[in-house]
This record gives C-alpha cells, structure tokens and sequence, in this order.
C-alpha cells in the first residue's frame, strides 16, 4: 500500500487520508479521487493533497473487515455491511453472548491494522442490539494478513445462545420477622429479571424454613414441569449442610458449587435435581440491582452450564457496587448495638405559606413550636441534639434558651430545604453512627417515636434507614445512618430525600404508627388552627 502526498492530476484512483477544506470545496476523507475530483481540487488552488492506494496483494478496508466478521459469526449473529473499513456485528436474536475469547485475542494479535471489539461475554443481549465490530485502521491491508486474522478466527467466534428455559419454579422459606411484602417485593423482582428471556413463574411455594418441607416443595415444582426452581431462604445460606443445599440433596439431587466471587452475589448455590437446576439465591437477589445472581441465571436460562471453573474465574471485575447493608467495622464500642444517634432539628425555614409570620415561633398549647420539637428530641434516646437555623436565627435560637442543643446557621437557608440538611449533617459528631433528621413544624412528634426509630435502627442487621409509617405512607422524622451521609450532602434545592429512601429500599426499615404525629407540619395559619383545636 502505497501513502504520501501527490498533485491532484496524480492522485487518481487513491483515496484521501484526510478531510480537506480549502474555500467552498470540502473533500472527505476515504474519497476516491476520479476527474471530478482532480477538477474540483485545481479550480480551488490545491496543489498538493495526500493519498494512498492499495498495491497489488492489498485489499480495501472494507473488504477486510468484511471477511473478518464474517468469519467470527456464528448461530445468531447477523453482520452489517462493512462501511469506512468497519463491519459491524448484531445480535439477531435474544439471549447471552458466547464469545470464544481466546479467538478474539488471536485476532487483534495478528496485526496493529487489524482490531476485533465484544461486548462483555455472557453478556444477556436483545434482538438487533450490536455486539461487536471489526476495525480496520489502514485503508487497506495485505490480503495475507486479512487471511491470517481469518484463519485464526475459526468459525462462530461469537454466537448468540438462546433463551431456552421457560418455566420457573420459586421457593421462599419463612421465618418469624420476614414480612410478606418481602416475599411479594422478591416475586415482582424475579418475575422482571425473568422478562426477557420470555420466562414465567410457573408456580410459588411459601414454606418455613426447615429442611425436609422445602425438599418437598422443591420436588413439587419439579414435578409440575419447572425447567429451573430458585431457592429464596429467609436465612443466607451459610455452609453446604445448611437448609436449602441439604433440602437438595435429601431429594437426590446434587450441589455443584457453593460461593462465587462476585459481590454483592458471594452466597449463591448452584445446584440440580433431576437434570434440573436448582438455584440457591443470595440475599442481593431481591434486589433489581444487578448482582452476581444475574450473571448465573441468565446464563442458565440460556441453556448454558455455568462451571465451577467459570464460577471461581469471576473475580476479576466481580465488585460490582458497594452493598450498603453490608456491616461494617463498630467505630463507637461503648455505645450498645450502634446507637449513637444525633437528632437534627430544622429550624431555618422562611414559613413563606404561613403570610408573613414564623411558623416555628406560633404557640401550641402554650409552647412555641420549635421548643416543642427540641424538647421531645432531647427527652429522647438521641446523643446531642443539632438545631439548624437561619431564617430569624436569633428569635429561633431565644425560643430555645435553656435547652441542650447545638446551634447551627445555614448562611444559604433561602436555598431550601436540602441546605439545611446538609448543614446539620456536616455538624454531626464523628461518634455518631446515624443522624434523625427532624422537622422544626411537626410539634406531634414525641420522643416515644424518636426513641422507636433509634431502637430499630441496626447497622448490623442492614437497617440503615428508618422511617415511621401508616397505611403504606411514609412519614416524619427520618433515621439516616453514617453511610448516607455522603449522599445527604449531594441534595439541592427545596426537596429532601425521599429519592434516597427509593434508591436505597433494601436498607429501609419500616416503624408502623397510628395516628397523624408523623405527617403533620405546620406549614399554614389553616394548619395551625386545626393544631388547635385538637
């Protein structure tokens, strides 16, 4: 292949190495240069451009990566004509990437001008959903390097394994404590993950948590034609004689692998019975966030077996995100089951519906709100009391006299809400594991409530968040732990942090109240009647 510059009249027949803009004329580049062109290029005053053409034994870019892609796809790939010496790869079908990466490696080994990118292997694709391409980085290459790449590629590099199991069995093993909601919240997640692959829950079983129960149920699902039955224990499983492995093999059945490097995912069970198999499912399973659970049963789905070879061999990109119901190591010894709980009272408002008047300063029942509040979180459980003001902070701070609190401004308090937030984050003690964030016009909030949301708050057990709630809402104040306070002091703006509960349900723990204590704010003179009058 032969590159450099030549004059227009010389350049005939190659193809331009660069895009050129000389007045009103714009020449891309990888145009062939014909008459037209040569014309074109002297009336604009070009003298010199660069080109390069293919000698014999070359072929063009295009015709390269052509061969080459086609050589790589095997069942379910469909390749796009090559364009600009790329050649793009589809899936034609769903399922999950089988890529052989050894080939792929073969290939990019052949030359620098020859380059073959995939997606991740195993990989769950979608109809149409590209899935690699073949590059080439000259505008030709020696057809003996194109014949090389080829040969070393073998056929069907990459190929598409299609969903083939349809019917899916589920298990949930009980223990007093385990809410329904999780049950049913574990059903609606599998039943998504299961979507694409056209799978189905062909039936449920809810059972406790004991061994010869559960083998039964799973030899019911097997007998009602699941192709796949996923083990939810209500404990983790801990060891091959535990539970749901013991269950598996009482049936005769076998358990293949038990842990993989993946986290979150490190407690998933792969087992079968019957030819069948049978999954014992991390606790990260309820969640829809993708875990390493993910990467077996779709891959089971799609007919593949997954070895213990390729289970052990997932380390390598296996830290998938940081579990925030995780424990982690006590930083307080001495304070009882990480209870070292600051309470934050908000108190900077400008009370903008209240028409003129600060809401925190209205008398209830002879009290000023805001005292009200402070008051019943001192009387609580929580370590120190915060108070963040701003808006009025000296009246705020006088209405206060006399109490056990520490004052905080937040210069920025006409911002909103989350300024305030963050200001009364920021000044929580370093011993503190967790932060009450409360509302200077919620005056029916009592320390009994304060108090039941520090005692269900347990890091150790993933209850990072506590919120009390009736009737399925959720209201005020709210437990954060240590771990969110990075997140707190990201919000802006006059919105709290309801999307955080959201993004974080696994962590929630819920505290059932009665009544309407933990969703009246003051925020109007309507408001404050109503109060009033009880």
């Amino acid at each position: 292949m032969k590159f450099g510059p030549a004059s227009p009249a010389d350049a005939i027949g190659g193809v331009t190495v660069h895009t050129l803009r000389q007045g009103a004329l714009v020449l891309k580049k990888g145009t062939t240069i014909g008459p037209a062109e040569v014309e074109a290029l002297t009336k604009a005053g070009v003298a010199e451009i660069v080109v390069v053409r293919l000698e014999d034994g070359d072929v063009s870019e295009d015709v390269a990566a052509a061969s080459i892609a086609n050589a790589v796809a095997g069942d379910g790939v469909n390749v796009e004509r090559a364009f600009t010496g790329r050649a793009n790869l589809f899936a034609a079908k769903a399922g999950v990437l089988v890529v052989d990466r050894a080939a792929v490696d073969r290939i990019n080994g052949v030359d620098e001008a020859i380059t073959f990118a995939t997606l991740a292997a195993f990989k769950p694709v979608v109809e149409g959903e590209m899935i690699a391409t073949v590059k080439l980085i000259p505008f030709g290459v020696e057809a003996a390097l194109r014949d090389a790449a080829v040969a070393v590629a073998g056929k069907g590099a990459l190929k598409i394994a299609p969903y083939t199991i349809k019917r899916v069995g589920v298990v949930s093993t009980l223990l007093p404590g385990l809410a329904p909601k999780v049950i049913e919240k574990t059903l609606r997640v599998t039943a998504e993950r299961l979507a694409p692959a056209g799978a189905t829950i062909i039936a449920e079983r809810r059972v406790p948590h004991d061994e010869a129960v559960l083998a039964t149920s799973i030899k019911e699902l097997l007998g009602l034609g699941a192709e796949l039955v996923i083990v939810f224990g209500a404990s983790a499983i801990a060891d091959r004689r535990d539970v749901i492995p013991a269950a598996i093999t009482e049936i005769g059945g076998a358990i293949e692998h038990f842990g993989m490097p993946v986290d979150p995912g490190n407690l998933l069970l792969i087992g079968s019975a019957g030819g069948v198999p049978v999954l014992g499912a991390p606790g990260c399973a309820r969640s829809p966030v993708e875990n390493g659970f993910d990467w077996v049963l779709m891959r089971l789905l799609a007919g593949l077996k997954v070895t213990r070879t390729e289970l052990t061999g997932m380390g390598v990109g296996g830290l998938l995100m940081e579990i925030v119901t995780r424990p982690q190591p006590r930083t307080v010894a001495e304070i009882e089951a990480n209870r070292n709980v600051a309470a934050i009272v908000l108190a900077a408002g400008r009370s903008t519906r209240m028409g003129g008047p600060n809401k925190l300063l209205a008398e209830l029942d002879g009290k000023k709100l805001v005292r009200t509040v402070a008051e019943q979180a001192l009387a609580s459980k929580a370590s120190e009391v915060i108070v963040v003001t701003g808006h009025q902070a000296d009246l705020v701070e006088q209405a206060l006299a006399g109490l056990q609190v520490r004052f905080v401004r937040n210069p920025d308090f006409a911002g909103g809400l989350a300024s305030s937030v963050k200001a009364g984050i920021a000044a929580v003690s370093d011993k503190a594991d967790g932060a009450l964030v409360c509302l200077g016009d919620m005056p029916l909030i009592d320390s009994k409530l304060i108090d039941h949301l520090i005692e269900t708050f347990a890091p150790d057990r993933g209850q990072l968040i506590v919120v009390p709630v009736n009737d399925g809402r959720r209201g005020n104040p709210v437990l954060w732990s240590r771990r969110f306070f990075r997140e707190l002091m990201t919000l802006d703006g006059d919105v709290g942090a309801r999307h955080l509960i959201a993004k974080h349900a696994e962590a929630v723990a819920e505290v059932p109240v009665e009544g309407i204590s933990a969703f009246l704010d003051i925020d109007t003179p309507q408001a404050l009647e109503a109060a009033r009058r009880g």
